[in-house]
């Protein structure tokens, strides 16, 4: 499985368009919750994003290494990461 940069790249650029406008927002003084869902609406693109780099990783970097001496770096590099995500 190969990570779809174009994807990604656009996706990005989708969540950067709902931070520049949960900043008018915020210039505006709208109300909170209209806020937080847009913020809301902002992590769902950045979880998916990470999501789809995460799984490519797995797919290649990963299973590339297995039976090579970096496998266990690979496999430590993951569980600092869940660490940091489930923290």
């Amino acid at each position: 499985m190969l990570r779809d940069d174009d994807k990604l790249k656009q996706l990005l650029k989708t969540a950067q368009g709902q931070i520049d406008g949960i900043i008018r927002m915020l210039e505006q003084g709208r109300y909170c919750i209209d806020i937080s869902t847009q913020i809301m609406a902002c992590q769902a693109i950045l979880n998916r994003v990470n999501k789809d780099i995460l799984n490519a990783h797995l797919h290649n970097c990963v299973l590339n290494s297995v039976g090579n001496e970096d496998a266990e770096v690979k496999m430590d590099e993951i569980a600092k990461l869940l660490d940091k995500m489930l923290k």
